[in-house]
């Protein structure tokens, strides 16, 4: 199995969870601006869309979308998605809540058209955050135990750290938890992150 990843895209989020299930899998790097795995090969190739991340498995079938390939992860690993009768659809909503609603956001911050756009961004983004806040319910998203959507949740605070978007107390201490995992730490090294 491979993930394809861009060092401290979105794919981190996979990176991580995948780690977290500890699943056996290689790494191939792609150079978005480039359009080029490391190994020269086209990217358009793995995956038309043009962006990570992709897993491929074995077999040589290929999953994209982070919400698809945390949500499998979290059926490898049932430990790492809430309990219960709905922790698979409880997963489920908040990894599109983080997708829809943060995730896209942060394109509007990176690649603003307008100084008021990545003003209004920075602005829902925040707003994001404080939700994230009252929906929280413990130490991660679902509790005392991480989950994949967890794992997202980090990726999105890590580009918030990087662009200066503002994040409550609250998250600045679950970065700071999050960053202290094993799985973290691997894939930051895998990544050559800070």
């Amino acid at each position: 199995m491979k993930l394809y990843y861009a060092p401290g895209a979105c794919s981190l989020a996979d990176h991580i969870a995948m780690h977290e299930a500890g699943l056996n899998f290689d790494r191939v790097k792609v150079d978005l601006k480039a359009k080029l795995t490391e190994d020269g090969t086209p990217f358009g190739d793995i995956n038309p869309k043009s962006y990570v991340p992709v897993v491929e498995f074995d077999d040589g079938k290929r999953l994209t979308e982070n919400i698809a390939i945390l949500w499998w992860v979290a059926q490898k690993a049932p430990s790492l998605a809430p309990s219960g009768d709905d922790g698979s659809l409880r997963l489920l909503e908040m990894l599109a809540f983080i997708s829809t609603e943060i995730h896209k956001q942060f394109g509007r911050v990176f690649r603003p058209t307008s100084d008021a756009e990545a003003t209004a961004a920075r602005e829902k983004i925040g707003q994001r955050f404080a939700l994230i806040v009252k929906m929280m319910r413990g130490d991660y998203l679902f509790g005392d135990k991480v989950s994949t959507a967890d794992a997202y949740l980090f990726t999105m605070l890590t580009w918030a750290k990087k662009t200066g978007v503002d994040m409550p107390s609250e998250l600045q201490a679950f970065y700071q938890r999050m960053r202290e995992r094993p799985a973290v730490k691997l894939a930051f090294e895998h990544e050559g992150l800070e």
